[in-house]
Parts: C-alpha cells; structure tokens; sequence
C-alpha cells in the first residue's frame, strides 16, 4: 500500500488530481490496476489516503518548528525556525503542495486536507497568542490566517525554485511575512 501512495503523490505532483488517474497511479507503482482497487475504491480514496500521511508526517515534521518560545524570539529568527522545516516538507512532498492547492478537488478531498491546514493554523495562532498577548483573539487569528494565505501565494514560486535559487527566493518571503507580522503583531 506504503508503494501505491508514494506512486500517487508522484502522479499527482506531475498530473495534479483533476488529470491523475488510477490507472497512472497503478503504473507508477508497478502494480496492476486490480492490486490498486484491493486497497482503494478509486482515486479519492487514493488522495485522502494519502492526505492523512501527509498530515501525520507534517505533525512530525513542523512539531519541533512550531515548539519555540515565540514570544522571546526575535521575528526573523521565529520566521526562520517555522518556515524552514514547512519549506524543506513541501519541497520533499511535492504531491502534499499539490493536494492542499489544486482548486478541482472534491468537497470530499477538501475536507480530508483539513487537518494538515487546522494544524499548522493552530499552532501559528499559539505562537502569535504568546508573542503578542494585547491582540485580541480575533484579532490574532486574522493575523495567522493573513500570514497563511500569503505564504501559500508564495508556495508556487518556492516550489518551482531551482536549488540555487531557492535561498533567494526564501529569503524574499521571509521578507515579505516579516513586513506584514511586524506590522499586524504591533512590534517595533
């Protein structure tokens, strides 16, 4: 099974769900279509099957970057901490990055990303809630939600950057969430 989804996160990075099909996933797995429909009833079942290993594998994977002390560190060195392992993830997991953007997905799919976007929303939310404890909570998850959004604008450009012009093209969003955090955060 662990074979037919690495062989559909890479159909879906390469085809994106709308074009990707069972029988794709099946050839890249080096199994049969029929081996395929032992394990899942179609390629939804296929997507949201391996959106829960994605949102396992992120809870592990951003769980150190999100345990900081958020409100000591300095707000490039927070950006630096929260964002380098969630950029090293969506670059190793190019089918993650395609799954939580493509816009032609189910409701069904929508709802299994969920997860993955409540968990990285409410550990962001916790973070800004130690660092700047005068915002009210409305507030403060408007400010998590805004600096999600505008780092998912910027995902597509950070995934297509080659190796050497990833660290610009990082720093360059770093930037530009810092601008917007300073200012939405109240710090000097």
């Amino acid at each position: 099974m662990h074979e037919l989804l690495d062989a559909a996160a890479e159909v879906f990075a390469t085809h994106g769900y709308a074009k990707a099909s069972t029988n794709a996933i099946a050839a890249a797995a080096g199994a049969s279509p029929g081996t395929l429909y032992q394990f899942f009833r179609g390629k939804q079942e296929i997507a949201e099957a391996l959106m829960a290993r994605y949102v396992e594998r992120l809870d592990a994977a951003h769980g150190a970057a999100f345990v900081v002390d958020g409100a000591v560190l300095p707000l490039a060195d927070l950006l630096d901490r929260v964002l380098d392992p969630i950029i090293a993830f969506d670059r190793a997991n190019p089918g993650f990055h395609t799954l939580l953007a493509d816009p032609g997905i189910t409701p069904e799919l929508a709802q299994a990303k969920r997860p993955a976007q409540d968990l990285i929303f409410k550990r962001l939310d916790g973070i800004f809630a130690d660092r700047a404890p005068h915002l009210p909570a409305d507030e403060r998850r408007l400010t998590a939600a805004v600096a999600i959004h505008m780092f998912r604008g910027l995902l597509p450009m950070i995934m297509a950057a080659s190796e050497r012009e990833l660290p610009t093209v990082t720093r360059e969003a770093k930037q530009a969430l810092h601008a917007y955090l300073a200012v939405a955060l109240k710090e000097s």
